[in-house]
């Protein structure tokens, strides 16, 4: 079988789940091996994502380590399965690999939230907002590089614009409406965008708005993908070191209890787009 050298993260999140399930049976990598008739160094290959399993095998660990989830197991063995080359690997070589795997991540999303508070969510901006972004966050990349980075960003929306859309929820501060990315009229236009994006049935935007009282939320921006089981979530945050992909289930309960507080806090559907309407006409 084949190594990879570069296991994208949903490959490496298999391979993080059979061996969540093989350390909760209390069984030692050696234990599978001898299972699959094979060694020590190919379990921690599979484990690691660098080798791929067959739904065979998936199966047989999975009834070794004595898991009864059939939900659960049955999306492991999709993710075994899958060999789909989506629209992202164009871009492989192009943009860092945390681009090309938040793409794999909402392709097979059931769901997706977003929370932001700086800046207008990814999936609702508009072509000039993304260039007027990455422009200003990297002042040293040449034209293409930018250019690569905005076609990829609207390449994404797919998932919430396509005949058979995913539902998606999004909960946005003020500030991140109030910051003028590009000029006035770019904003006008990023504000209809919105507006024409939340009148969609599987789309909800909601506002925080600045006159809220003892909220102490704003260091909580993130992406929220559903799996087909919630074991399978997972959460993106973008740090000081780079992009993580968290998926420890205490860490996905906190930040689905999160989710919903900033929810139960924000504007309903309906007064978040008055409150858009009414930015809209100060500009």
């Amino acid at each position: 079988m084949t190594r990879r050298r570069y296991p994208t993260a949903r490959q490496e999140r298999l391979g993080a789940e059979l061996r969540k399930l093989r350390e909760a049976a209390g069984l030692k990598g050696r234990d599978a091996a001898a299972l699959l008739g094979t060694d020590s160094a190919q379990v921690s290959q599979i484990e690691f994502g660098t080798a791929g399993v067959s739904e065979d095998r998936v199966r047989r660990l999975a009834a070794h380590y004595a898991c009864t989830d059939h939900e659960l197991i049955n999306a492991l063995v999709a993710m075994a399965t899958d060999r789909t080359r989506g629209w992202w690997e164009e871009y492989r070589g192009l943009l860092p690999t945390p681009y090309l795997d938040l793409s794999e991540l909402e392709h097979h999303a059931n769901y997706r939230w977003d929370v932001d508070f700086l800046h207008v969510p990814g999936l609702l901006q508009t072509e000039d907002y993304a260039r007027a972004l990455f422009s200003y966050v990297n002042p040293g990349f040449p034209e293409g590089e930018v250019n690569v980075r905005v076609e990829h960003r609207m390449q994404r929306k797919a998932i919430i614009e396509h005949p058979t859309p995913i539902p998606y929820e999004a909960v946005v501060h003020e500030a991140a409406l109030r910051i003028k990315v590009g000029d006035r009229a770019g904003v006008r236009t990023q504000f209809g965008r919105i507006l024409e994006l939340s009148d969609a049935e599987h789309v909800t935007v909601r506002v925080i708005p600045f006159a809220l009282d003892n909220f102490a939320g704003a260091g909580s921006a993130m992406v929220y993908a559903g799996g087909p089981v919630p074991k399978l979530d997972t959460v993106v945050r973008d740090g000081p070191h780079g992009t993580a992909f968290i998926d420890a289930e205490a860490q996905l309960e906190h930040f689905r209890t999160l989710f919903r507080r900033l929810e139960a806090v924000s504007l309903t559907p309906e007064r978040s787009r008055d409150f858009i309407h009414r930015l809209t006409k100060e500009l």
